[in-house]
């Protein structure tokens, strides 16, 4: 049904063609190459994006906002696999449906392109097969790394990596605007809300980084977050 909404408002949305995005947008440069169209869409705070187990058949990247992947567990809790930033192409997949499920955490935008003509270019054209490969390699990179983290490492460990890979991709004039709260890091890390929000003011006691406003952070002390990186 929400697959079939979606084509609905697609084919009534405005499409512009994907070379007028940048070419240093590896998405962009992609669609670019070989004249694909790509159509932007809106989506509201907490609006489901994709569900899981539906069809994949489109790829999505992240134009503005932010958006989050998950799975509901049979017990009622959520495991949020990534976090997708603006830039940010999700929705890539190696079989017909998605494995986890797509939301909206803020008022979000992205552009999508079917999955059929990006496979069948990447089948004639080798630029395009190397730029997807590597797309599904740092998916997987990023797979691996968050698989340590919820195996390997404490509550603050994790918290200490979470802060500092929001630190390399949001942190702007050495501030971190977090659109996403405090329940969803602890989805993201397997924590519960309380163990996030004691861990964050640990590190606030310690003056390794302080609070401007909910959800915006600055980071004082990166070193010594490092070293709690383990």
């Amino acid at each position: 049904m929400l697959t079939q909404t979606l084509n609905t408002k697609i084919t009534g949305s405005k499409v512009a063609p994907a070379a007028i995005f940048p070419v240093s947008d590896q998405f962009g440069a992609i669609t670019g190459h070989v004249g694909l169209v790509a159509t932007e869409f809106s989506f509201g705070k907490d609006e489901e994006i994709y569900g899981e187990d539906e069809p994949a058949e489109y790829v999505y990247q992240v134009v503005s906002g932010a958006v989050r992947s998950y799975k509901l567990l049979s017990d009622g809790r959520r495991q949020i696999g990534a976090f997708h930033l603006p830039g940010d192409v999700f929705g890539l997949e190696s079989g017909p449906a998605h494995r986890l499920a797509a939301e909206a955490i803020i008022d979000t935008t992205v552009r999508l392109v079917k999955r059929s003509s990006l496979e069948k270019a990447a089948g004639t054209d080798v630029v395009v097969a190397r730029k997807l490969w590597a797309m599904t390699a740092s998916e997987l990179r990023h797979a691996e790394d968050h698989m340590l983290l919820l195996g390997r490492k404490t509550a603050m460990e994790r918290v200490a990596t979470f802060l500092l890979e929001m630190d390399r991709r949001l942190a702007v004039a050495g501030m971190m605007a977090l659109p996403m709260c405090r329940r969803d890091i602890g989805d993201y890390l397997g924590l519960t809300l309380e163990t996030v929000s004691r861990a964050l003011s640990q590190l606030h006691t310690q003056g390794i980084l302080g609070f401007s406003g909910a959800r915006q952070i600055v980071l004082r002390n990166r070193q010594r977050l490092h070293n709690l990186d383990a």
